[in-house]
């Protein structure tokens, strides 16, 4: 029977694998992505530096189910002259000020004449929002409403110095081959500028993700996407609707930086394994994931979750998406996301990713009553009677392994951490109170 290597173990460094994941995320942070153009392609080129990235190139117009490829977005600059001359808005300064998509424009305008293209949030009057007009044709700036109060009255010099032409959508896609022919799908978007939650973070924290799997023996198949969000998950469903029917889990990350949550997005069904294993997660406070409902809005996973593909796949963030203040405004920066939670995001998808490649079904080779556990030196094992928890999950994996329980199974009824159950079947099984009969 083939055995799986085991969690990942932190190697001696002198930067904490946070700190990586955070300096990865700083140099994407510049970038201005969209969901087509270079800022994507740049992108890729950064993350294929820790990984084996395949990229894919889909030319203008091509459809995927109802939808078709756009024009693909260049830009160069733009800005906005008050009367006197003096920038006041400055694509240089924050991509953000340029609304995404936008038409090429170069024009004086009066104020009345201009404010129909000025985006602003008065409820945050320092932050510059994120706005986007990716399937329209328009333009526009955005900028902090305290600076917008400020305009005076008089003519404006505003030009953005953009392209949208016949070109292609672009995204990378990474395979870490399994050996049973079954599928993860682990998935995050490329498409938001100089945001730093939503998405820098899910991109670097996925990527670490891939890089630790390439040295592991796994028993899945695991595919990572990177595409733009909606048309670029909808254009790869649509170039891979023959190996669908392979894929039996999978998570879509997002705003996975921050302090937040964590919080816990079922598939369509509610009952997927990956629901189940999200639910058995705990982090290292003993605290557990936030676990919602299905909506079919936020991220990529309700793309995935269609009722024409209905695939297993959930969606993990920490603070949910639009619930925080900082949310698609310039607040969303580097400052707002911190190592250590991403580093603790990191280790909630390989606990995700040990729960899939660890699940078996355990059988009790010692039925009648309890085994002494004592003499054969279990508990003192779990070093004391400190790790209560790991002294119960013996006596729950022992009471339940009849042959129709998997370790997933046993962490749901005992209402234990996965990893406590799989740790004390783990002993268990080395002290020969148990057999292993199968993969769950």
């Amino acid at each position: 029977m083939m055995q799986h290597v085991a969690r990942v173990v932190a190697q001696p460094s002198s930067t904490t694998i946070g700190q990586r994941i955070h300096a990865l995320a700083a140099r994407l942070y510049p970038l201005n992505r969209s969901i087509t153009g270079e800022g994507v392609r740049q992108s890729l080129d950064i993350l294929g530096e820790s990984i084996h990235l395949e990229r894919h190139e889909v030319p203008t117009g091509t459809t995927a189910f109802d939808w078709t490829v756009p024009k693909e977005w260049g830009i160069r600059g733009g800005f906005i002259k008050d009367p006197s001359g003096r920038t006041i808005v400055d694509f240089a300064h924050s991509n953000l000020h340029v609304m995404g998509y936008s038409m090429p424009v170069h024009d004086t305008l009066s104020l009345e004449a201009l404010k129909p293209h000025l985006h602003t949030l008065p409820e945050q009057p320092d932050l510059i929002p994120y706005r986007t007009s990716y399937y329209t044709e328009d333009w526009g700036f955005c900028l902090a409403h305290r600076d917008f109060l400020a305009l005076p009255e008089g003519d404006y010099e505003v030009r953005i110095d953009s392209v949208l032409f016949d070109g292609h959508l672009t995204y990378g896609e990474a395979l870490h081959r399994g050996e049973s022919g079954r599928d993860v799908l682990l998935s995050t978007h490329i498409c938001h500028p100089s945001l730093a939650n939503d998405n820098c973070a899910g991109l670097a924290v996925l990527t670490f993700v891939a890089a630790a799997l390439k040295e592991r023996r796994t028993r899945y198949t695991y595919r990572f996407l990177f595409a733009p969000g909606t048309i670029g998950a909808l254009v790869w469903l649509s170039r891979n609707e023959q190996a669908l029917e392979r894929i039996d889990h999978g998570l879509v990350l997002a705003c996975i930086g921050d302090n937040g949550g964590p919080t816990y997005k079922k598939t369509r069904n509610g009952h997927a394994t990956i629901d189940r294993i999200a639910a058995c997660m705990r982090l290292d406070d003993g605290k557990r994931i936030e676990i919602t409902d299905f909506t079919p809005y936020g991220y990529d996973e309700r793309q995935f979750n269609a009722p024409g593909f209905q695939l297993p796949i959930g969606q993990l963030q920490r603070s949910r998406h639009g619930t925080f203040p900082e949310y698609h405004t310039s607040a969303d920066n580097l400052d707002f996301i911190r190592p250590e939670h991403m580093e603790a995001s990191f280790r909630m998808v390989m606990d995700m990713i040990d729960a899939l490649e660890s699940n078996w079904v355990p059988l009790n080779l010692y039925p009648k009553g309890e085994p002494q556990l004592g003499r054969r030196g279990l508990y003192a094992a779990m070093g004391g009677q400190k790790d209560a928890g790991v002294a119960m999950a013996f006596l729950w994996v022992l009471n339940l392994a009849d042959g129709d329980h998997s370790l997933l199974d046993i962490a749901e009824r005992a209402d234990m951490a996965f990893s406590t159950v799989e740790r004390a079947a783990d002993l268990l099984l080395q002290h020969g109170l148990l057999s292993r009969l199968c993969d769950a």
